[in-house]
């Protein structure tokens, strides 16, 4: 994290992000409408966990345009940066 980044609480409501992925069957909260994957395209979904009084209460779905169109309710969405997974180590067992 750089310096400039901002930190939220983790009871305060934000927005992150995220690739639709198959079988996705969320229904967007500004539209109405069900977040599709699709194949060919690399769709972007803003998933928001919402909080009220430091409580949570819920998980908002939307289409990413949907979410900048409905003013970005819950302020702007975090980017999500895959991190590169590394093979576990074999065990000592198995390299004898």
């Amino acid at each position: 994290m750089g310096v400039d980044a901002v930190t939220p609480d983790a009871r305060d409501s934000r927005a992150a992000a995220r690739a639709i992925e198959a079988g996705n069957s969320a229904m967007c909260a500004h539209c109405r409408e069900q977040i599709k994957f699709q194949s060919k395209v690399r769709l972007q979904q803003v998933i928001c966990n919402v909080y009220e009084d430091g409580k949570w209460l819920r998980v908002e779905h939307y289409h990413e345009a949907c979410y900048t169109e409905a003013g970005e309710p819950y302020g702007p969405a975090a980017e999500f940066v895959p991190t590169r997974r590394r093979a576990a180590s074999p065990s000592p067992e198995a390299t004898s």
